[in-house]
């Protein structure tokens, strides 16, 4: 497989000069299977210029695009992503739904005439949507499990494993403590049963769901000093992100979706101070800060 991110910011696109090296576009990472068909996981800001590049290609265009929830960060380059206007293209946008909503409507009322100049029913190619729960689904060749992460809504990490090669992808995750749960107001009460009713500890599940995983793409959005006063929040600090690969035996784990007031020395000192910690906790998987335009083969 190849991977190569195209946003790795979480909340909102963060331009400027003190985040030209890892890149201020919001989630997008491009994944290839080794028969070349592309995945795309989350479509935030960063999925405009991936569509820049695939619209050069001179053949029509099939891809998934993997959403992990609907919130704005994860779905807003959805309606400058090119492909999408072109005819004979053809793009299957899988999904959870809240409750009620329709992946659908959840796409298409971003482009809502109020908001966008262009309606999702306007677009030329082909439009499919596949929802998920918890569960397996065929993408391509690859298996594509989904099961839902402890944050606001219904949230899902996805886990890809193609050709005896697995993906892991969980953008937005926070720690579960039995102790803080009554600080996580904006929780679905569904997903937090699960975490509720887990046999021992709760964080476990999201352990048992990528153990194993050639790579890791993981929810890295605070220090730990930042996440004590983010807690019910909905997302990680790098040393539970750091736990969380060494736990489940993964063997290259990517920083991801940082917080927008971490400019690039930010995430390089954070860099920084996972590898002191990987020696100091004897972590022997593989490390990366993501940044925009990276790209590797596993």
């Amino acid at each position: 497989m190849k991977v190569k991110f195209w946003g790795v910011r979480g909340s909102i696109a963060t331009p400027g000069k003190s985040t030209v090296y890892y890149g201020g576009n919001t989630s997008c990472t491009e994944l290839h299977l080794d028969d070349g068909n592309l995945i795309i996981l989350d479509a935030g800001t960063g999925i405009r210029d991936l569509g820049n590049k695939l619209a050069k290609g001179s053949k029509k265009l099939r891809a998934y695009i993997l959403i992990t929830h609907p919130h704005w960060d994860h779905i807003q380059g959805f309606p400058f992503f090119k492909p999408a206007f072109v005819e004979g293209n053809e793009i299957t946008i899988v999904g959870p739904e809240p409750r009620g909503v329709p992946l659908s409507k959840i796409i298409a009322e971003q482009m809502n005439k109020i908001y966008f100049p262009v309606k999702l029913s306007e677009l030329q190619a082909r439009i499919n949507f596949m929802p998920v729960k918890e569960g397996t689904v065929r993408v391509f060749g690859a298996e594509v499990l989904s099961f839902y992460v402890n944050h606001p809504g219904f949230t899902v990490g996805y886990k890809i494993t193609s050709d005896n090669k697995s993906i892991g992808y969980i953008s937005d995750n926070e720690p579960y403590s039995r102790e803080t749960a009554r600080l996580f107001t904006n929780g679905e009460p569904d997903v937090q049963k699960l975490f509720e009713n887990y046999q021992g500890d709760p964080n476990d599940r999201v352990l048992d769901f990528i153990r194993g995983a050639d790579v890791l793409i993981h929810d890295s959005t605070y220090t730990p000093e930042q996440y004590s006063d983010h807690i019910g929040w909905g997302h990680s600090h790098y040393l539970y992100t750091l736990r969380v690969a060494a736990d489940a035996g993964v063997k290259k784990l990517c920083l991801f979706h940082y917080d927008p007031v971490l400019d690039d020395k930010a995430i390089d000192t954070v860099l920084a101070k996972c590898r002191k910690e990987m020696k100091k906790m004897k972590y022997t998987f593989e490390l990366c800060a993501a940044r925009e335009g990276e790209e590797f083969r596993f």
